[in-house]
């Protein structure tokens, strides 16, 4: 490569309006700067989302915007407290030499884990003392560790970037680059991104050092989507080979997917579009129950393609725009099934270990032995808690 110099950082944007696709996002980040300005009680944000789509660059950005010194440091290095008190609490108290103000950057946050010791409460705790914004960046904010954060914070979802967009910021950095490359290839490198900008520019940078570009070979990410994602793909985006692909790096159970596209359908079709999209689910369940009951599993290819690309090629047109998609409830009606059979087990178990006899047994005439069970010096005997007690009175 003639030039040794990194694209990422060398065309990373240095003001909001050169970044490009997360507007939202940015519009949220000055609403924050300024409340904090107007001296706002609210002083940290986490910036949420995939790798590679522009939370650290949005940051970089907000300071020059607001002529702030940047103090960045990786959560990674920060494991403990005593890291935490050693090198963030001076840095949060200190004010800018240089500079007409402060922004503190704390980077990818996921690198502190649940055993570090007192490393989450520690950095908690300077946010409330901070005397300069605070902003984090996280791949997963819904991690359960992040808990107690979350409730002190404001927390800014940045999406997958639209490869149409990700084609834009290409061709700009080749204009300046004074470099060219077929349209076709930039969208190859687009889409095989999934949303993850930073990787489509350092393809974007190998296929430009070869001496015919078109010949880069670029694996597509594997990359998990989450639920979300691969709902926006199907009900807004265009059908192609990609989605054909879609649900296999979704990190749920086929039928449960199935659910989520079910209950999320009425939110973006209507009319001719909502029929054709019921349609093609309804063959989805067809292949469905020939699968499971007579084990042909050669329709899982069928099933697969009609719930992503089917479901997808029922709109005339792409769609944009934000739709709050909703989590499936009959999901949680078999969540609450499940908990009842789950309670039913195990009191089973208990009364078939008294009585000396199998737990299918005992589960078998669950039925006849519930009148037994309702008695409290019976439920005493066998140490049933409460909600297995309360299990039994509402099924009485």
């Amino acid at each position: 490569m003639t030039n040794t110099t990194n694209w990422t950082e060398k065309h990373r944007p240095k003001y909001f309006a050169d970044i490009k696709g997360q507007e939202e996002a940015i519009g949220k980040i000055r609403e924050f700067l300024n409340k904090i300005k107007r001296g706002g009680k609210q002083k940290a944000v986490v910036l949420h989302g995939p790798p590679g789509t522009g939370k650290t660059a949005v940051v970089y950005a907000a300071a020059n915007e607001t002529n702030s010194e940047l103090f960045e440091l990786n959560a990674s290095d920060l494991r403990n407290n005593e890291k935490l008190k050693e090198v963030l609490k001076p840095a949060t108290e200190q004010a800018s030499l240089t500079k007409k103000g402060k922004i503190i950057l704390v980077d990818e946050i996921d690198g502190i884990s649940e055993d570090d010791k007192g490393g989450l409460p520690e950095l908690i705790e300077l946010i409330d003392t901070t005397s300069h914004p605070m902003i984090m960046t996280a791949n997963d904010i819904w991690n359960k560790k992040f808990s107690g954060l979350r409730k002190i914070t404001d927390n800014i979802k940045f999406r997958e970037i639209d490869y149409k967009t990700i084609k834009e910021v290409m061709i700009d950095i080749l204009r300046r680059e004074k470099k060219f490359i077929d349209g076709d290839v930039l969208t190859n490198i687009a889409i095989k991104a999934r949303g993850d900008i930073r990787a489509a520019i350092n393809d974007l940078q190998m296929a430009a050092s070869l001496p015919d570009p078109s010949k880069i070979l670029i694996d597509e990410r594997n990359k998990e989507t989450d639920i979300f994602s691969a709902l926006r793909m199907i009900f807004k985006g265009k059908p192609n080979n990609t989605t054909l692909k879609l649900l296999d790096s979704v990190n749920k159970p086929i039928d449960e997917i199935l659910l989520w596209i079910e209950e999320n359908i009425p939110a973006e079709y209507s009319g001719v579009e909502l029929a054709k999209a019921y349609d093609a689910l309804s063959k989805v369940d067809i292949f469905r129950k020939r699968i499971h009951r007579q084990q042909y599993w050669r329709f899982l290819v069928y099933q697969n393609a009609l719930l992503s690309y089917g479901i997808s090629s029922a709109k005339k047109n792409e769609k944009t725009g934000f739709t709050n998609y909703k989590k499936p409830t009959r999901i949680l009606k078999m969540w609450l099934n499940n908990q009842k059979i789950e309670k039913k087990k195990t009191i089973a178990k208990k009364y078939a270990k008294y009585v000396h006899v199998g737990e299918k047994r005992a589960l078998k005439e669950f039925s006849t032995i519930k009148q037994f069970l309702l008695k409290p010096d019976v439920q005493k005997e066998l140490r049933l808690s409460e909600d297995e007690i309360e299990y039994l009175n509402k099924n009485e």
